[in-house]
C-alpha cells in the first residue's frame, strides 16, 4: 500500500504532467525531452539536501517545488523552498539566484510564490503554472521607473510582473469621467498598488 508522501508524489506527477512538464528521475535527466523538465530528488549543494522538484524552463533552472503529503499545511514550508532555491549547484544554468519561482504542494494544494515580484509572498494556485509562462515571465521587460533619490527604482533591476505593474499604474485620465466614477477608479487603483488581492467595485 502506498505510504501518503507516495500518493503525494504521485498526485504532483500527474499535476505537473497536465501543466505540460516532463517529469524525471535525477538519475535519468533529458533536458531536451519538452520545453518544460520536472526533475525528482534532484541533489543540491553540500548542506542544501535533494529538492523534491527542480524545475527547468528552456534548458534554466527557474524554480523548486516542495512536496508534502496531503493535510500538511503548507503555509509554513515556504521557507524549505527557499532553501533549495539558494542551493542550487553553481554549475546549473540558471536566469537569477535565487530561483525565483517556488511551489509548496500536497497534489491536492498548491502554493506559489514569484520571487520577482519585489515584495514576494505565498498565495494558493489551482494548478502548476505552465513552462511556457514561467520562460515568458522571466523574459518579460523590467518597468524603467525614475530614479528616485539618486538610485534606480528596484523594480527597474528586474522582470516586470503583474504585482510590479499595478505599482506603476499612471494616473487616470479624468476627462469625461464622473467624480463618482472617478473616486472609484482611484480607489481601485489604490487597493492594487497596495496589494490587497480583492477590491469590490
Amino acid at each position: 500500500m502506498p505510504t501518503p508522501e507516495q500518493l503525494a508524489r504521485e498526485a504532483i506527477d500527474a499535476a505537473l504532467q497536465a501543466a505540460g512538464w516532463a517529469v524525471q528521475d535525477a538519475s535519468a535527466v533529458n533536458l531536451q525531452a519538452a520545453r518544460g523538465v520536472a526533475i525528482r530528488e534532484f541533489p543540491l549543494k553540500h548542506g542544501y539536501g535533494h529538492a523534491d522538484y527542480l524545475l527547468y524552463a528552456d534548458g534554466q533552472a527557474v524554480g523548486v517545488i516542495e512536496a508534502k503529503k496531503q493535510g500538511t499545511t503548507l503555509t509554513g514550508v515556504e521557507l524549505q523552498a527557499e532553501k533549495y532555491a539558494v542551493g542550487v549547484p553553481d554549475k546549473l544554468p540558471a536566469p537569477q539566484r535565487p530561483l525565483p519561482f517556488l511551489y509548496q504542494s500536497t497534489g491536492v494544494e498548491t502554493r506559489f510564490t514569484n520571487r520577482l515580484d519585489l515584495d514576494p509572498r505565498s498565495r494558493q494556485v489551482f494548478h502548476f503554472h505552465q513552462p511556457a509562462t514561467l520562460a515568458d515571465w522571466l523574459a518579460a521587460d523590467p518597468l524603467w521607473l525614475p530614479v528616485i533619490d539618486g538610485r534606480p527604482d528596484p523594480r527597474s533591476c528586474r522582470p516586470s510582473t503583474l504585482r510590479s505593474r499595478f505599482g506603476a499604474m499612471p494616473s487616470v485620465d479624468e476627462r469625461g469621467m464622473w467624480p463618482a466614477q472617478l473616486t472609484a477608479v482611484r480607489n481601485l487603483e489604490l487597493s492594487l498598488r497596495e496589494d490587497r488581492p480583492r477590491a469590490l467595485i
